[in-house]
């Protein structure tokens, strides 16, 4: 039985590039942002910190973007779009918004607490309709 290292090497390098791109898909969890993207769809996100590359600046979201954070009033990541930037004490502020619900989320958001931003190809969302309701059913959600 002879090892092939370049097929072996291969592998190696598809199994990398498949958890790398693991790691910027976002399955939605909840219909807070319909019509935009659904529960059950996928996002593509750019990460603020993935492994120390830093491929966005919280500091430079906008009005507009779609953002992951850590919520102050939820125990998982929330998928909200920013609707107003503002100046409190000296600090930049975000108020976050899902596009389906009547008020915008209970607190303030800092730059700190976002952790990814959803990729857009000129104004369009990158999504996946569909494909993450596997991930969800095997997660009980």
């Amino acid at each position: 039985m002879d090892i092939d290292f370049k097929e072996i090497a291969s592998y190696a390098i598809i199994l990398i590039i498949v958890l790398i791109a693991a790691q910027h898909l976002n399955v939605v969890v909840s219909g807070s942002m319909e019509p935009a993207f659904y529960r059950g769809d996928i996002v593509l996100v750019q990460k603020a910190d993935f492994l120390g590359l830093h491929e966005f600046d919280p500091k430079d979201v906008k009005v507009g973007d779609v953002v992951v954070y850590d919520a102050a009033w939820y125990n998982q990541p929330v998928i909200h779009r920013v609707i107003n930037i503002t100046n409190i004490n000296g600090t930049t502020m975000y108020m976050i918004k899902g596009d389906n619900n009547n008020a915008p989320d209970p607190y303030y958001v800092k730059a700190d607490q976002i952790n990814e931003k959803v990729v857009t190809l000129g104004d369009n969302l990158i999504v996946i309709p569909k494909v993450g309701y596997l991930s969800l059913w095997l997660r009980g959600l």
